[in-house]
């Protein structure tokens, strides 16, 4: 259930804001975000699975609280976040 190595390697690859960044809010969102929607597809198959739903609430939580973050600090890189990861409508 968790991503693999290279799935992490392209998102980090895709998030950075410089060669070295692995840990940005934009890049913890992105990971956070793929590892959500894992989860989410093992829970339509594994309905009573109630171990991995409070998981998947917590990492919820853990994104929604980085993107408070990314509005205060710098509006412009959170709708870029937002947008490329299509998580507002």
């Amino acid at each position: 259930m968790a991503l693999t190595v290279e799935q992490k390697q392209s998102v980090v690859g895709q998030y950075r804001r410089h060669e070295m960044d692995t840990g940005s809010s934009e890049v913890q969102v992105a990971l956070l975000t793929s590892k959500i929607q894992q989860l989410t597809d093992h829970l339509k198959k594994h309905q009573k699975d109630h171990a991995s739903r409070r998981g998947l609430l917590k990492m919820v939580g853990a994104r929604s609280s980085l993107l408070k973050y990314l509005t205060k600090t710098d509006r412009e890189r959170y709708q870029k976040t937002i947008e490329s990861l299509g998580l507002r409508k």
